[in-house]
This record gives C-alpha cells, sequence and structure tokens, in this order.
C-alpha cells in the first residue's frame, strides 16, 4: 500500500501541484477568505491538479515508456494504470464537490479551469494551441477564489490577464525539458514547433508581461516591491535557464516560473490591493 501511496504521489507531478496550491491559497488569504474558505479554495485546487496530473502520466505511459523515463511511476509499472484513474475519477469529482461547497458561479469557474486542463492532456497537447488551456486554466485560478468569497466583487480584469499570461508562459517552461522526448514520439504543440529558442523566448515574455500586469494594475503608482518583483522576472528566469543549459536535460525553467508566480501572489498579498 506505501508503495501505491508513493507512486501515485510521484505521478501527480507533485511540485506543480504544490505550487500551484499554494498560490490558491495565498490568493484565499489575499482576497479576505476565512479559514473555512480558505481551506475549501486549497481542497479544490489540490484535487483540481492532481486530476490533471493523474490523467497526464496515465494518457503519456506508454510514451514515456518508449523514450524510458523511469521517473513516471505509471510507465514503469510502479504504479497500475487502473489506479491511477480510479484516483482521477475520484479527484475530478472531488474537484467539483469542494467547489460546490462555495458557491456555484465560483464552482463554473473551478470546473472550466479542471476542463481546460484535461482538454490539455487529451487532445490539444499535440495542437498548434496548446497554450490556450494553460491561459484559461491559470486565468481562471483567480476568478475561481475571488468569486468564492461571500458578496465579493467580480474579479478584476488584470488579475485574470496576469494569471493567464503566467500559464502560457509557465506552457512553454514546462515543456523545454520534454522537447526532445516529444520529438521521438510525434507530440508537436506550440513549443515543439517554435524550438527551444523560441520557447524560451516566449517564457521568458510572457513572465515579464504576467509581473508587469501584476506591478501596474491595481489602482495607483506601482509600489518598490511591484517594481522589485518585475526585476525578479527578469533575474530569476535568467540565472534559470542558464542552470538548464549546462545540463543534458533542462529542468530548471518550469520550477522559475513557478518561484516568481509565488513572488507575484506575494506582492498581492502584501499590497492590499486584490479586489
Amino acid at each position: 500500500m506505501s508503495w501505491t501511496v508513493l507512486g501515485l504521489v510521484r505521478a501527480s507531478h507533485p511540485e506543480p501541484t504544490a505550487a500551484v496550491t499554494t498560490v490558491a491559497g495565498l490568493l484565499a488569504v489575499g482576497v479576505g477568505h476565512p479559514p473555512g474558505g480558505i481551506a475549501a479554495v486549497t481542497l479544490t485546487v489540490a484535487a483540481s491538479q492532481f486530476t490533471v496530473g493523474w490523467t497526464n502520466d496515465l494518457l503519456d505511459a506508454d510514451r514515456d515508456a518508449t523514450v524510458g523515463r523511469t521517473d513516471k511511476p505509471v510507465a514503469t509499472g510502479a504504479v497500475g494504470r487502473r489506479t491511477v484513474a480510479v484516483a482521477a475519477v475520484l479527484a475530478g469529482c472531488g474537484t467539483v464537490a469542494m467547489a460546490l461547497t462555495t458557491n456555484p458561479t465560483a464552482a463554473l469557474w473551478a470546473t472550466i479551469g479542471l476542463i481546460s486542463a484535461l482538454l490539455y492532456d487529451w487532445p490539444l497537447k499535440s495542437t498548434p494551441i496548446s497554450v490556450l488551456p494553460y491561459a484559461v486554466s491559470f486565468g481562471a485560478l483567480p476568478a475561481f477564489v475571488v468569486l468564492a468569497l461571500p458578496g465579493a466583487p467580480a474579479p478584476p480584469v488584470w488579475l485574470v490577464a496576469a494569471a493567464a499570461l503566467l500559464g502560457a508562459g509557465a506552457h512553454f517552461a514546462n515543456v523545454l525539458p520534454d522537447l526532445a522526448d516529444d520529438a521521438r514520439t510525434g507530440v508537436r504543440g506550440l513549443p515543439h514547433r517554435l524550438g527551444s529558442a523560441g520557447s524560451r523566448a516566449a517564457a521568458f515574455g510572457l513572465l515579464i508581461a504576467a509581473t508587469v500586469t501584476l506591478a501596474l494594475g491595481p489602482p495607483g503608482p506601482p509600489s518598490g516591491v511591484g517594481l522589485a518583483a518585475v526585476a525578479a522576472a527578469v533575474i530569476v528566469p535568467a540565472v534559470a535557464w542558464c542552470t538548464d543549459r549546462a545540463g543534458a536535460r533542462p529542468v530548471a525553467a518550469f520550477r522559475a516560473v513557478m518561484l516568481v508566480a509565488l513572488i507575484d501572489v506575494v506582492l498581492l498579498v502584501t499590497s492590499g490591493r486584490l479586489v
């Protein structure tokens, strides 16, 4: 049983799952959710991330086995495909159930984000619009968090736009380590069509655009913290991508994106200007 649990954790894409769930929890704090609301938001997003991660590894199991991915427990047989499928279905149902504990409008946005992410897993991953689900799902995240607060106004456009830009940048960064393996198995999403240099440039530009939107979007002049976040959005990915080029598999870019995302959320929470 313990090996099955470990395999499920590894198959859930634990790093991005933890990062996105943390972002959602911090956003819930920032918009003023009470403890129960913070728990509902966090559990909803965590369940959604588990659903998407398990579905992704399940659908990619044959491809991962073909390229010898020993870090993928479904591909190596460390956890059964049926087990992962059942876990994904239960997590998906749990996402909707937890979201409905807030209100129907917020639950709709949580469901949109989940469906969009699942559409990336199949069939949009290998199409020229592979970036679209990332933009939609990340944009839906702050909409869900804000709307889950009773009596909250509509989420500000700048917040949703910044999240969508961040998600689009995350897509390009996330694919970078797998470009060669994906090429061997016929995956041809937008990053694959742009190539490594083009994807790095796209991720870099989108990340800066997201942070600038967060710094300049709220009413009033940008704060010193906001300008520092913009500087971090330039420096952190640059350092990470230089590190990537020194290794056989570039794995630091997505971590840099999520780190900047956390910096951006801290900026929002400390500014007190979310809604």
